[in-house]
């Protein structure tokens, strides 16, 4: 049931519930079209034959059939019995939740959409998804009532305050499909546009990969990985190219021999490494204070890994420590922020609500 030739009267299907949903829309739409000519028709038939002063014979009316009567109840009471249980069908298993789904949270706000993944990933007026594979939304509204829809994969839902709601869908044509609020919000209720993207699974894999920040490298390297874990946390800002007041140099340190506060020695091997990055007070340079924070819990064993490859590249190759930013100190501790985050500034430079983003409306 193609409705798109030669002019789009709807938007394309690009998720299961699309098919079915045009069809029960279609039928329901071919029958009105149906019954309403028919009507028209016999009425004004009707009219014209027994018009006054037409010659149509009057004699003998029938007041009565009980062979009309069943075509016109029964008739009508089936189809309707059958659009009933086709529709209630269609909305039981629309409205289950699939257990496999990949899950995303979303937040509507006068005039915006946040969405985040279960990784971390955030996004402003944007959702990536995979194509093929069933995405389950939780949603919640931070104001007022909203209603998330994306006309292409037929799906909407209200978005309401104080109370959790969900809706599933599964995308199955990649693209870039307008993300609406399809209930009056406000004064910039028809400005509340963002952007689905659906991805191919290896596309996909890469943006969780850059962490959603389109403007990040893909590391082609363990060792180019390390470099911007050793970026992202700063490590530059203490460990420099040669000792400082702060710590010593990590410069061509892989295999070195290492004299601890206690006066012990061990070789910088990549346990004794590891050991230092997630727990430094455990082997304290002679010398130094305690002033690195420990990354237990803030690394993942990868990122350990990467870090690793990096430190034994430096002085190595004629590489020296990132340097920091002018005017930094020794790191605090790793902790959770408000401030926005390299994918927060991605987002807010190329999100399909780019105009409408400025700091107030994030902290509403």
């Amino acid at each position: 049931m193609n409705f798109n030739w030669p002019y789009p009267v709807r938007p394309e299907a690009a998720s299961e519930n699309a098919v079915e949903y045009d069809w029960i829309f279609g039928v329901i739409s071919l029958l009105t079209v149906v019954f309403t000519v028919a009507v028209v028709i016999l009425v004004a038939w009707l009219a014209v034959r027994y018009r006054k002063g037409s010659l149509a014979s009057r004699k003998n009316p029938l007041y009565h059939s009980n062979l009309l009567e069943m075509i016109w109840t029964v008739g009508p009471l089936a189809i309707a019995l059958v659009i009933f249980v086709w529709g209630s069908v269609y909305y039981i298993r629309q409205r289950t939740m699939p257990k496999d789904a990949y899950d995303v949270f979303v937040i509507g706000k006068q005039w915006m959409w946040h969405t985040q993944h279960m990784n971390g990933i955030r996004e402003n007026n944007e959702l990536h998804i995979p194509v093929g594979r069933p995405v389950k939304l939780t949603m919640i509204s931070q104001d007022v009532i909203h209603a998330f829809y994306v006309p292409e994969f037929r799906a909407q839902f209200q978005v309401v305050p104080g109370r959790y709601t969900q809706m599933a869908f599964t995308p199955t044509k990649p693209g870039t499909y307008k993300m609406l609020c399809a209930m009056h919000c406000g004064t910039k209720h028809s400005e509340m546009v963002g952007y689905v993207h659906v991805l191919s699974e290896q596309d996909f894999a890469l943006w969780q990969e850059t962490g959603g920040n389109r403007e990040q490298v893909v590391a082609a390297t363990m060792a180019d990985k390390g470099r911007q874990v050793w970026a992202e946390k700063n490590c530059g800002s203490c460990h420099g190219a040669v000792n400082n007041q702060r710590a010593p140099s990590l410069n061509a340190l892989y295999g070195k021999s290492r004299t601890f506060s206690d006066g012990t020695k061990a070789t910088a091997d990549l346990t004794y490494i590891r050991s230092s990055i997630l727990n430094p007070y455990d082997n304290l340079v002679a010398g130094y204070e305690p002033l690195m924070p420990a990354y237990q819990g803030q690394l993942t064993e990868v990122e350990v890994l990467a870090l690793t490859e990096y430190i034994k590249t430096l002085g190595a190759t004629g590489d020296v420590p990132l340097a920091p930013a002018p005017g930094l100190t020794a790191p605090a501790p790793p902790q959770a922020t408000d401030g926005q985050n390299a994918t927060d500034i991605a987002n807010k430079q190329q999100s399909g609500g780019a105009p409408q983003f400025d700091e107030a409306s994030t902290r509403r």
